[in-house]
């Protein structure tokens, strides 16, 4: 490729601007040196840049995925919508004032009066057929048995039970999170082994080509092998399909791009042992949002039944207001004027039989409570039992990794000795070709094993609520 001198760039620069000041009606055409139309095209042609990797680790996914996820997003804002509510229901103790206007036109009617002595007719009840009203009215109810506060108590519950809400989700999405920043850690050292396995079949498959060359093999040695690195280089294939799948999965959950190469900061290394399991199982009643949300429900759905209970009691309210009408029917006699008058009063309502409403209502609420109870009840059940199995699985996970890693030693000491007695004669392709296998499956299982102490945490740590 021929590359832009700063000659070469200046007059395409040039060139360039003088076609612009031209413009397209020009009667002559322009033509380029061909060493700078070649530059110009192959500027045109070049690629764009690759993307930079993104260095990543577990808390830096985890902020990026909190901060991209929709699901939150949605979560938070059922959150906003549950504490509007609590407001709405601390602003029924306020007075409402509102402003009303109307007009109403009637019929014709013959005016009504009385003739008297010394003044002649006077008209009691006028025609007026445009009748206009206004009024500025206050309405402040000051005594509701104890249903609004239990309204808002039952509001400022359910609106600490959907904060838990957003917790447990937080919650969710660190572990969906976690699991995908450590599938694409495994499947990077899974990429790792299987390319060190393919090298090493490739040097054994050339050693094996030149004895073959020299008459010290027979053919089908060098088949096998030959077969056997086939077969290497198809699970490479698997293994780079697998890191890329766990990758594009580990994008969308932070909200990268997806062509952005992603460049996991971490060891596939063993977790830290857990605690006992009655530890484990205080902090999962104390920490797990999820327990925290049912016991609001439960505080919730006894407020309501308060709530509803209230309506057997009286209600009282303040009700006034300033009436300014033409004509205005509190003033007598009545005329077609604009006049003002005023009103306040206390109003007290008592539903003394409702045909079984307010029993029916605080019986659904009752219930209401009963099965909030259960659910609570339930959960403290089946946390128990859920955290003991976590910590068993945690415990078996680091159980095997010593296990695979003493394979790994096991077989990588025996290759070695097949592979010495292949070059001094005394052993098989086959023998190290099994050997190699061997080690490759090893490493594997070892691979396999962290990675699933790995998971067994996060599953502990979100049964933990953490």
């Amino acid at each position: 490729m021929t590359r832009l001198t700063p000659r070469t760039s200046a007059s395409a620069l040039l060139l360039a601007a003088a076609a612009l000041v031209a413009g397209p009606a020009g009667a002559q055409t322009l033509r380029l040196p061909r060493a700078v139309a070649l530059d110009v095209q192959a500027a045109a042609a070049a690629p764009p840049p690759a993307p930079a990797a993104v260095p990543l680790t577990l808390d830096d996914a985890i902020a990026r995925g909190l901060a991209a996820s929709h699901q939150l997003a949605v979560v938070e804002a059922q959150q906003d919508a549950s504490r509007s509510a609590v407001d709405g229901q601390k602003a029924a103790r306020r007075p409402v004032v509102s402003l009303q206007a109307g007009y109403q036109r009637t019929n014709h009617i013959d005016a009504f009066g009385l003739t008297v002595p010394g003044h002649g007719f006077q008209v009691i009840y006028p025609d007026v057929p445009d009748n206009y009203r206004t009024r500025l009215d206050l309405q402040w109810p000051i005594y509701t048995g104890g249903r609004q506060d239990a309204l808002e108590r039952a509001a400022q519950a359910e609106a600490s039970a959907n904060a838990e809400q957003v917790a447990t989700t937080r919650a969710d999405l660190r572990l969906e999170i976690t699991r995908a920043f450590w599938a694409l850690v495994t499947a990077d050292e899974s990429v790792k082994v299987v390319e060190q396995a393919h090298e090493r079949m490739l040097a054994h498959l050339n050693d094996v080509r030149n004895r073959f060359t020299v008459g010290l093999l027979p053919p089908n040695d060098v088949s096998a092998a030959e077969a056997q690195e086939a077969r290497d280089r198809m699970l490479l294939i698997q293994a780079r399909n697998q890191r890329d799948v766990a990758a594009t999965v580990l994008r969308r959950l932070i909200g990268a791009s997806a062509d952005a190469p992603i460049v996991p900061q971490a060891a596939l290394a063993a977790p830290p042992p857990a605690p006992p399991v009655a530890t484990l199982i205080s902090d999962a009643t104390q920490n797990r949002s999820e327990r925290r949300a049912l016991q609001d429900q439960v505080a919730a759905a006894s407020q309501r039944e308060a709530a509803a209970g209230a309506g057997r009691r009286p209600a009282v309210a303040v009700a006034g207001g300033v009436d300014y009408a033409r004509p205005n029917p509190r003033i007598f006699p009545r005329e077609a004027a604009w006049n003002e008058s005023w009103d306040v009063g206390v109003n007290v309502s008592w539903s003394l039989w409702d045909g079984g409403r307010t029993g029916a209502a605080v019986a659904q609420a009752s219930a209401g409570v009963r099965a909030a109870r259960e659910q609570l009840a339930d959960f403290d059940t089946a946390l128990d039992a859920d955290v003991r199995e976590r910590a068993l699985d945690l415990q078996s996970s680091e159980a095997a990794i010593p296990a695979a890693e003493e394979a790994v030693r096991a077989a990588e000491d025996a290759r070695r000795v097949v592979e010495n007695r292949f070059k001094a004669g005394v052993a098989t392709s086959t023998d190290v070709l099994d050997a190699q296998v061997a080690l490759l499956q090893a490493e594997l299982d070892r691979t396999q094993a962290v990675a699933a102490a790995r998971l067994a945490q996060a599953r502990l740590d979100r049964t933990l609520g953490q």
